[in-house]
């Protein structure tokens, strides 16, 4: 056996030192991204399962929002309520689950003001989780809200014409709209001081989106400098590609703009979005 003269160690000690180090596993670094969403995601999951009074605005709302647009203003708007259920529903769907997202932006603010993150920052896990498992433990939020929706419209008497295919399409372009949007109120809810303050811009922007649209009135009823307003809003172009799939008769161009707009919202504002999140955490 030999000696190093410098360490005074075996040199073939050195030698299976360096081997074994070599081949041994790399050491844990904390689950893998996938993981580590869909960990942040059940959290959302279990804090409804904690404080069941959160599904309210996916249940007990789109019910009376339903309801409400179905007898209140349906024969005045087109003449009978069943008439008006069939044109507004994309609309009532589409400001329901609209209105919905800035709670992702409330909740984010909320947890940063308790030191929620404070906390995540010290693990071993992929920084976006926290946000990217929010956004998609609120998606489930939106289905469920999507689902009473439907419901109650069938059991009011409503039928779509495009069949549970049309249901489906339509969902799932809202559910991938709103996904993006949310982004948006992550930079709100990053940004702005108080949960309070969250709600009221993100309220400001959300009225005119959604009730300045085709969603509950034609836009051939409007006046002009209105109308402008209302065919580039992209919630009409929502309202109108869902309106299109419920109604059995798909506008490729009006789909395919709606998925464009969503993407493009993902790559423009998920960055700021993390880069935000990436200075306060």
């Amino acid at each position: 056996m030999t000696i190093d003269q410098t360490t005074g160690r075996p040199a073939d000690l050195d030698t299976r030192l360096i081997s074994a180090v070599a081949g041994a596993p790399p050491p844990d670094t904390g689950a893998s991204p996938l993981g580590a969403t869909l960990a942040f995601a059940w959290r959302v999951l279990l804090k409804i399962r904690h404080v069941p009074e959160q599904l309210l605005d996916a249940t007990l709302f789109p019910i009376m929002f339903t309801l409400m647009f179905t007898y209140v203003f349906g024969g005045a708007m087109i003449g009978s309520p069943e008439a008006y259920l069939r044109y507004a529903l994309p609309g009532i769907l589409a400001q329901t689950i609209v209105f919905m997202t800035m709670y992702t932006a409330v909740t984010l603010n909320t947890d940063l003001g308790q030191g929620v993150f404070d906390r995540f920052r010290s693990q071993p896990i992929w920084r976006p989780a926290p946000l990217v498992g929010a956004l998609l433990g609120d998606t489930l939020r939106y289905s469920i809200a999507s689902a009473f929706v439907i419901g109650i419209a069938t059991l009011i008497g409503y039928r779509a014409p495009g069949g549970l295919g049309g249901l489906a399409g339509a969902v799932a372009l809202l559910l991938v709209f709103c996904f993006a949007l949310s982004w948006l109120w992550l930079i709100v809810g990053l940004t702005v001081r108080t949960p309070a303050a969250v709600m009221g811009a993100s309220t400001m922007i959300l009225f005119p989106l959604t009730f300045v649209s085709s969603a509950f009135a034609p836009p051939g009823t409007m006046p002009g400098w209105v109308r402008e307003f209302v065919t580039v809003n992209p919630v009409t172009l929502l309202v109108e590609a869902a309106r299109g799939l419920l109604d059995g008769a798909p506008d490729t161009g009006d789909v395919a703009l709606v998925l464009g707009i969503s993407g493009a919202m993902t790559a423009v504002l998920a960055p700021i979005a993390l880069r935000l999140y990436s200075r306060r955490s």
